[in-house]
């Protein structure tokens, strides 16, 4: 790290560790001038430069990247500024029907680009394929994914509109900066992007929405996704199942996700997240047009509930998979 230093304008800064996502990426924060240390284990630098460089062609605003060693996964990057979203509502909670219009604006400009770009796709086996998680590590049943994905699936083929728009993935309020110095999308700082892949319509807008760190009003919502489905020409009621379908997905695969992380990635306080995570899911599969895929997942997946007789969050199994043997 420090020969990567070399020879930059940051030899002799010090660095401030500042806090993480839940990949292996470490960031500090680097002083004289201002600006971020981003090391990634895998060695992946390679795609945030690349998504880096699109969102910026599309007039977003990404952090620049001021030196790069894809080889040892080093990468010195712009400080957007210290307060994301969450910071700055925590706050002044009144504020969030413009912070969320303000990201939405960010999605509709990026919906107007029409951009492609070589990134994974989400099709709709994939999207199915991908909630197997939740069978495996939150109901501890792997036997169970293949009739939950094939419900899934058999949701998306009739409910979501199979074309593919660019999502950058963690679009939520802990990876949005809030600048309000600055005008239009350029108040809208974005960060962790590089898992960005091509998704069904409005994914990143459900991102939003079904925050599984803070809880969204659900009136901010509803105004967002009309301003959302305004200004791509799409009535809302005609996109409710579609949206109602990729919310699910989402949420589906984030249970198996956060369990997954809590019994073997040694993070056990994203059990605190799962409730909030499963509000989410029982309101998007509340829709009339989810009903058999309401009826798949409910026999599959306990109810994270303090009263469950299976344990609150099934943190028995949990912890057990935590202890040492």
């Amino acid at each position: 790290m420090h020969e990567f230093l070399r020879g930059t304008a940051w030899e002799a800064a010090s660095l401030t560790p500042i806090a993480g996502d839940a990949s292996a990426r470490q960031y500090a924060r680097l002083d004289q001038p201002p600006a971020i240390l981003m090391t990634d284990p895998s060695g992946d630098t390679l795609r945030f430069a690349q998504i880096a460089s699109t969102l910026t062609d599309a007039g977003l605003c990404p952090p620049k990247i001021y030196a790069h060693d894809p080889n040892q996964g080093l990468m010195i990057i712009s400080d957007l500024g210290q307060t994301d979203f969450a910071q700055h509502l925590t706050q002044s909670p009144d504020d969030e029907p413009a912070l969320y219009k303000a990201a939405t604006d960010v999605l509709c400009q990026l919906h107007d680009k029409n951009i492609t770009i070589d990134v994974p796709g989400m099709t709709h086996k994939t999207a199915a394929d991908m909630i197997g998680l939740a069978a495996e590590f939150y109901a501890n049943d792997p036997t169970k994914a293949p009739p939950l994905c094939d419900a899934m699936l058999s949701a998306f083929k009739s409910h979501v509109d199979p074309s593919l728009h660019l999502a950058l993935r963690d679009y939520h309020a802990e990876n949005l900066i809030w600048r309000p110095i600055k005008i239009g999308t350029d108040r809208v700082g974005l960060l962790d992007f590089q898992d960005a892949c091509m998704a069904p319509l409005g994914y990143d807008l459900m991102s939003l929405i079904r925050d599984a760190r803070r809880d969204v009003d659900d009136t901010v919502g509803k105004a967002i996704m009309l301003q959302f489905c305004n200004h791509i020409g799409r009535d809302m009621t005609e996109m409710s199942a579609h949206l109602a379908c990729v919310g699910a997905q989402r949420n589906l695969r984030i249970l198996g996700i956060f369990a997954r992380l809590a019994s073997q990635g040694g993070k056990p306080h994203y059990l605190q997240l799962i409730p909030r995570v499963w509000r989410y899911l029982m309101s998007d599969l509340s829709h009339p047009a989810l009903g058999n895929l309401n009826k798949m997942v409910m026999s599959i997946l306990p109810p994270p509930n303090a009263q469950n007789r299976q344990g609150q969050y099934r943190q028995s199994q949990y912890q057990q998979r935590l202890s040492p043997k």
